[in-house]
């Protein structure tokens, strides 16, 4: 019995053994390191100029992964927007003003053919009786000249054409110009006065109805004195319009003008005094003041213009006022330059779109009335359509000489 006991003893000891070695070897293999993984080809840099793809899903727009736990991982930083200042206008050199109106004669003789023409073929007629007088009277009266100085020129021609007897074409030619260019006068000082005799800037005010181009015959005029190599503060007291302040800077930016300006609806009278201010300030050469331009019947309107005048005579005197006015208006410009004249001293008067008009006698018409010279006129769209005006240049674009 105790032998069959020990040998069961012996049997289990043998097995428990048997089943350790085996366990043991299990582990062993467990806790052996694995393989060295293959070695990998080298991941390129990401291109961060390239296109941004679309996000997938679990990811947000801009680059950001969004784990399904709700946490975000930071994406690559974004490149900083760079802030491109815009440049400042490109100063313009004006074309310069001397013998301007010479370049500028064939448009003006385009539109002019009506008066200086149509008196050479009327004055060329064979036989000049009565009627042919009266056909050159209508010419001389539907362009502007006025009643007055119509009577005068017939006159001086039906006598000087008596005198003459025989009338070839380049006499006929040669006598209407020298009647015209008295008609127009040739000894009245047409200089736009900017020169002060004090220590400050000269000073012009620019008037006229709203329409007649008022405001852009005075960014014009900057870029004539300019021109000239003066230098320019515009002041921008038509408060009334919207768009003048605007319009006006604009002209004054392209060649370097500085522009004074104040609120919308503001004091008109404000604004001119602040400009000679600045302009003194500055050493300014001319300070050139917009006015507003309202419909000359308000008498609101002048006598605002009245007090923007004496405003600025605090100062110092006014060196020129100008007058502009549209040619195609005909008698009603000289309607409205006898409300500026009661108000305002004018010295001076720009005649704009005189290019696109047959109306040239207004010249004439217009000085009569105001017993001022035409100094300036518009003979086109263009910066540089502003010119001074000549009246022998004048005159032989009428007659085609």
């Amino acid at each position: 019995m105790e032998i069959v006991i020990l040998a069961v003893v012996i049997a289990v000891v043998v097995i428990g053994a048997l089943g350790g070695l085996v366990i043991g070897s299990r582990k062993k293999k467990r806790q052996e390191p694995p393989e060295a993984a293959a070695p990998t080809a080298p991941t390129e840099t990401p291109d961060i100029t390239a296109p941004p793809t679309a996000p997938q899903a679990g990811e947000e727009p801009g680059g950001e992964a969004r784990p399904s736990g709700g946490a975000t991982v930071a994406g690559p930083e974004p490149a900083a927007p760079v802030i491109t200042e815009p440049a400042p206008p490109a100063i313009e050199v004006p074309e310069p003003t001397a013998g301007r109106l010479v370049r500028l004669r064939a448009r003006l003789s385009r539109s002019q053919n009506a008066l200086g023409q149509g008196l050479l073929s009327l004055l060329s007629r064979e036989h000049l009786d009565e009627d042919t007088w009266e056909e050159v009277e209508d010419i001389l009266l539907t362009a502007d000249v006025g009643v007055a100085p119509t009577q005068e020129l017939v006159e001086r021609l039906r006598s000087r054409v008596k005198v003459l007897g025989t009338r070839t074409p380049a006499e006929l030619r040669q006598l209407l110009r020298e009647e015209l260019l008295t008609l127009v006068g040739t000894d009245l000082d047409r200089t736009v006065h900017t020169e002060s005799g004090l220590d400050t800037p000269g000073i012009v005010l620019v008037v006229g109805v709203n329409g007649t181009g008022k405001t852009t015959t005075t960014g014009k005029l900057a870029r004539v004195l300019v021109a000239d190599g003066k230098s320019v503060v515009l002041g921008a007291a038509d408060t009334f319009r919207a768009a003048a302040a605007d319009q006006l800077q604009t002209w004054g930016e392209r060649v370097g003008a500085r522009t004074v300006r104040g609120p919308e609806a503001g004091d008109p009278a404000s604004v001119a005094f602040d400009s000679v201010k600045q302009g003194t300030e500055a050493g300014a050469d001319v300070v050139l003041i917009d006015t507003a331009g309202r419909l000359h019947t308000k008498t609101g309107l002048m006598d605002e213009l009245g007090k923007v005048k004496r405003v600025v005579e605090k100062h110092a005197p006014l060196d020129e006022i100008l007058l502009v006015l549209d040619a195609t208006t005909g008698q009603n410009g000289l309607v409205q330059a006898r409300v500026f004249a009661e108000v305002v001293d004018i010295t001076g008067i720009v005649l704009t779109k005189l290019d696109g008009t047959a109306k040239g006698g207004i010249v004439v018409s217009v000085q009569r009335e105001l017993g001022v010279p035409v100094k300036l006129v518009g003979l086109g769209e263009g910066p540089d359509d502003l010119a001074p005006f000549e009246p022998e240049a004048f005159v032989d674009a009428l007659v085609g000489s």
